[in-house]
């Protein structure tokens, strides 16, 4: 019986892809308190502001707010606490050679449920400068007129 990957998404960073430009991306699991599952599973995530950040060789998540679950008791989970990644030793070897580059950073993008696990969708990205931004924005809006413009053609 083959499996399927049914994902769930529950957050995104939508700032990321307006403010870096992605180069690559990888999947990581992510080692989390039960409360923050809970949490994950309502919904209740945040990525603006968050990233990647490599210690003593192993790659950790910072600033990724995670809301308290409503229901937990005294034992709930620091919302905005540093969270471990898990990667591949190679994986995590190839991700510090590309860092170390200048310029480059992790930044997630999205968090997600795979067949019950949460996973966080890293991306390798480069910052923006204000006119890169400015060159988005009106590539953007062309994309949109000329839709339009099909839109109405074709009525």
């Amino acid at each position: 019986m083959a499996e399927s990957k049914t994902e769930t998404a529950v957050t995104t960073n939508r700032k990321a892809y307006h403010d870096y430009f992605v180069e690559e991306t990888i999947e990581a699991g992510m080692a989390l308190q039960g409360t923050e599952v809970k949490s994950l599973r309502l919904g209740l995530g945040n990525l603006t502001d968050s990233y990647g950040l490599v210690r003593n060789d192993e790659i950790f998540l910072l600033n990724a707010n995670i809301s308290p679950y409503p229901q937990g008791n005294i034992m709930n989970h620091e919302p905005l606490r540093t969270r471990k990644l898990l990667l591949h030793r190679e994986e995590i070897r190839k991700l510090i050679n590309k860092i170390t580059q200048k310029g480059y950073t992790l930044i997630p993008l999205k968090i997600y449920f795979v067949r019950g696990k949460a996973k966080v969708l890293l991306g390798l990205a480069k910052g923006k400068k204000s006119y890169d931004k400015r060159e988005t924005i009106k590539e953007k809006e062309s994309k949109r007129e000329v839709e339009r413009a099909v839109k109405e053609r074709n009525r």
